[in-house]
């Protein structure tokens, strides 16, 4: 069972989208924690169906109506991602706005260790992310309809006010740790540096598609958190994934030896990058790698709380997550100390 009304979908995608022709069934796609998914499958073509998840949310959101603006924004762009078909925003069809993309063929990869893999192909999958995670920042605001995708003004002092906010409201625990993280956030919030570009805000590998035979990205995936910001946000989230355990949840490579199987150091990922944008070598590096763990943990906190609450995509995972909130708070307090 799906948990999609088919017959419903059918129904609207029959009046709403030319060349669709039924009948059609659905299959969820396993393991996301935040909008459901779904492959759509009819006689001569498949769709994805991506839609906000039923119950109370908090403001802001599950936004598939923002994820599907930017997708079709940069359609035409070097960013990668799936071709935009349409948007309902009639929550009377299925209960919640939905959106139909084209279905991306390519390889994922779970784990950063990329089992199955060569060192040399390891390599080049991770200089085509950080080719991907370039092209994203430098994407033309103007030229693709973007510049009022997202508020003007410090992007820090937003985001630290938006995710305490989002943490106090779903908090199940007393975590001192995460208070004194929050604390030590809001105390060392850096200048606006006039830097202001398009942010994926969920940037890491299991975000991406390859090709099936190569090393191209093919699309970026899960534009929930995108918006108008500070791009160090999205580079110190790379390194902060790679600092988790090399394990199914974690999704890391802590233990892992990178030089052996491939793999890019965290200073040459960073370097890399900043060549590529042709910016100077990133200073207090360290605040926006605490700034990183913080959201983390409270992005799993939501899906703790939402777990709990009988709202969750997948329950029993959401379960499992949330026990990680504590490690990205130790994380993100271990990480003020370190200069990077």
């Amino acid at each position: 069972m799906s948990g999609l009304d088919t017959d419903a979908v059918a129904a609207w995608l029959a009046a709403h989208l030319p060349g669709f022709a039924g009948p059609l069934t659905a299959q969820k796609f396993s393991g996301g924690q935040s909008n459901p998914t779904y492959r759509l499958i009819t006689p001569t073509r498949s769709y994805v169906l991506r839609r906000k998840p039923p119950g109370v949310l908090l403001k802001s959101a599950h936004a598939v109506e923002r994820e599907f603006r930017v997708q079709r924004a940069l359609q035409d762009t070097s960013v990668p991602v799936a071709r935009m078909h349409i948007l309902c925003e009639d929550e009377s069809i299925i209960g919640t706005p939905f959106y139909i993309m084209d279905e991306v063929k390519g390889r994922s990869f779970d784990a950063p260790a990329m089992p199955g893999l060569t060192p040399p192909e390891r390599h080049a999958i991770l200089d085509e992310m950080n080719h991907v995670l370039a092209a994203i920042h430098d994407v033309d605001l103007v030229q693709t309809g973007l510049t009022d995708y997202g508020p003007s003004g410090n992007y820090y002092r937003r985001q630290v006010d938006r995710w305490c906010a989002q943490y106090t409201a779903t908090a199940t625990d007393d975590l001192p740790e995460m208070t004194a993280l929050m604390a030590w956030l809001d105390a060392h919030i850096p200048e606006d540096d006039g830097q202001r570009t398009l942010v994926h805000g969920d940037y890491r590998l299991d975000n991406l598609l390859f090709a099936p035979h190569g090393t191209a990205c093919v699309a970026v995936l899960d534009w929930e958190l995108s918006t108008l910001g500070h791009p160090y946000a999205d580079l110190a989230a790379v390194i902060m994934q790679w600092s988790m355990p090399a394990t199914a949840e974690g999704r890391g490579l802590a233990g892992e030896d990178r030089a052996a199987l491939g793999l890019w150091s965290d200073a040459e990922f960073i370097a890399r990058y900043c060549e590529r944008r042709g910016i100077a070598p990133i200073e207090g590096f360290h605040f926006y790698l605490a700034f990183s763990y913080f959201r983390m943990a409270a992005i799993l906190q939501g899906v703790k709380r939402r777990a709990l609450d009988g709202n969750a995509s997948d329950p029993a995972r959401g379960l499992r997550l949330g026990e990680y909130v504590p490690e990205f708070a130790r994380a993100g307090l271990f990480a003020t100390k370190d200069k990077i």
